[in-house]
């Protein structure tokens, strides 16, 4: 039996799709025990093979690192579609550039794998309706997509839907597809994909996006938690122990200004702002670098961010989606700061870099407990004002250059906090 190395991390669903079909066509895969997400595909060794990318495969010669690529390798004839081919692939492009955007963007805000956004939900609910209403045309007299038996075809397209049927897709919403739904039903219950995947339990009710959960799952709630508890529970030991000061612990339970420890010297933050959303890039530039007199550079930094695990960027949108969730949070540091994040690179290949302008010398999301949900997911620089570094570092974000590189990669989507 052929046999090759599958490098992956737990629920990956699309190393479920290649186990599957492995399982059908009698292919022997084994998981790499050695993997470790994060230090693993950080490697240089790593790197040269697969480009960083999971799932990766390995067997011989043989190195790769795109899902319906190994798939393929790793199936026969009937997963392949035989002389159909070329539809199974049209399919499993259909999967990826038309239902899994669409269900990142429903799903996995319920999940806490990303913050929501009103808008980007409205049209992935939208997309899912046209795409189930083309396929339930498909399958109206079908029971597989290509030919008279399973394929990755149907593999794929199943199991990108898979967390939407569990999560958003009720009853009521699933009604309108029948021909779907007894497609998905009868992929999901075949042998060598219930095998790999147990048993799938349909939604009853649309999950809806949970703030500690998405807290908990982007590991962000620890430093905020402890300070709030700490707060709290002081004024209860003190009541306790003496009625007459709880007046007093009532006082230091007040709202500190972040900016207490600053220079009472202040720009103009909105006049700037203002400035740079009604001028062309070239006159905003030049009139950022005449607000820089000594005492702005005394009392404001310039500070260069990166995101900690771009390698689990898949889509622009979910990128897009973490900054503008970032942004949101932390409204009341607007008055004091500034701030353009980019977007670099393709879809799974992308990063995020950012360049912050703000109050003080110092990171100011340190200085409110309200501000500390995102910045540790970054890796933040503080830049000298009169570096040549740093006054390349304010051309190209200010101006969003798309012939320069941002981290590396070339310009895909930008935001502009202010």
């Amino acid at each position: 039996m052929a046999s090759g190395k599958l490098y992956t991390y737990p629920d990956n669903f699309r190393a479920d799709k290649i186990r599957a079909v492995a399982k059908i066509s009698g292919y022997k895969i084994n998981d790499a025990p050695e993997y470790v997400h994060g230090v693993t595909n950080k490697t240089d060794e790593f790197q040269s093979k697969f480009f960083g990318k999971v799932p990766a495969f390995e067997c011989g010669e043989t190195a790769l690192c795109d899902d319906s690529a190994i798939a393929h390798f790793v199936g026969n004839a009937q997963t392949r579609g035989g002389d159909n081919n070329h539809d199974v692939i049209c399919w499993a492009g259909f999967a990826e550039g038309n239902l899994l955007p669409a269900v990142a963007q429903w799903v996995w805000p319920t999940l806490g794998i990303v913050a929501p956004n009103k808008q980007h939900v409205y049209q992935a609910k939208e997309s899912l309706k046209a795409a189930f209403a083309f396929m339930n045309g498909v399958l109206a007299t079908k029971t597989f997509m290509v030919g008279e038996r399973i394929t990755y075809a149907d593999i794929t397209c199943a199991l990108t839907l898979r967390s939407a049927y569990e999560n958003v897709l009720t009853p009521e919403w699933r009604a309108a597809y029948p021909h779907v739904n007894r497609w998905f039903m009868t992929v999901i219950n075949h042998p060598g994909v219930k095998s790999i995947v147990g048993d799938v339990t349909l939604a009853v009710k649309e999950a809806q996006f949970d703030a500690k959960k998405f807290a908990e799952v982007s590991g962000k709630s620890d430093k905020p938690a402890v300070k709030k508890d700490a707060a709290k529970k002081a004024p209860k030991k003190e009541k306790k122990a003496a009625p007459a000061p709880v007046i007093e612990a009532a006082k230091e339970d007040k709202p500190k200004d972040p900016w207490a420890d600053c220079p009472k010297f202040t720009l103009d933050m909105d006049a700037w702002k203002r400035f740079f959303s009604n001028n062309g890039e070239e006159e905003s530039l030049a009139h950022f670098h005449e607000l820089l007199t000594p005492e702005v550079k005394e009392n404001y930094s310039l500070w260069y961010c990166s995101y900690k695990y771009s390698d689990e960027l898949a889509m622009d949108f979910m990128a897009a989606n973490l900054v503008g969730g970032m942004f949101q949070r932390i409204e009341k540091l607007r008055k004091h700061a500034f701030a353009s994040c980019v977007v670099g690179g393709v879809t799974r290949d992308l990063n995020i870099t950012g360049l912050w302008f703000w109050r003080g010398t110092t990171l100011a999301f340190e200085r409110s407990p309200d501000w500390q949900i995102d910045f540790e997911i970054f890796e933040w620089k503080k830049l000298e004002w009169d570096a040549a570094e740093t006054k390349t570092l304010i051309s190209d974000y200010w101006k969003w250059d798309e012939s320069k590189k941002f981290g590396g990669k070339a310009f895909c989507e930008g935001r502009i906090y202010k």
